[in-house]
């Protein structure tokens, strides 16, 4: 799909999702469990395992009506170039932290985001454009030393880890 296709069409969905809108693909009051498939290392012994959403679906759906993460996993929303993002907790029932990067740092963090199970829901993100969100349990960021500022560094995880 080409990068402003891509784009207008994550966005589109972002903004449908805030009038309860789902678009195709995307499962309701069902939790979507991708694999892991990358990693975050902070420290040689310190990784963040991550299921990657990058469809828009996956997007759109995100940690909704799933059971609280574990410590060291999370969720990555990479988009293909720089947008406002803006993110929400509609049917998500586990607090999180959510980390916006841009350019290979966490550029702001909204931490502890509260769960909210009914429309109208607040959204999340900063006044700046960036290019992914990670989203981890709530508390991860602090208990790990992630801070705005804090480089992301992204790699495929390896075959044997998965």
């Amino acid at each position: 799909m080409k990068p402003l296709l891509r784009l207008s069409l994550a966005a589109a969905l972002l903004a449908a999702g805030a009038f309860g809108l789902k678009p195709a693909g995307a499962s309701p009051n069902r939790a979507q469990q991708l694999p892991l498939e990358a990693q975050w290392c902070l420290q040689p012994q310190t990784c963040i395992l991550l299921e990657i959403a990058d469809e828009p679906h996956e997007q759109f759906q995100g940690l909704q009506h799933r059971a609280p993460l574990p410590p060291l996993r999370g969720m990555w929303f990479p988009f293909s170039t720089d947008i406002l993002m803006r993110f929400w907790m509609h049917q998500t029932p586990s607090p999180l932290d959510m980390l916006f990067i841009n350019d290979g740092r966490v550029i702001a963090i909204e931490a502890n985001a509260t769960p909210c199970a009914r429309l109208p829901c607040r959204s999340y993100g900063p006044d700046q454009p960036g290019d992914a969100v990670i989203e981890l349990a709530a508390g991860e960021a602090a208990r790990l030393g992630i801070t705005v500022g804090t480089a992301v560094h992204i790699t495929p995880l390896p075959a044997s880890a998965r």
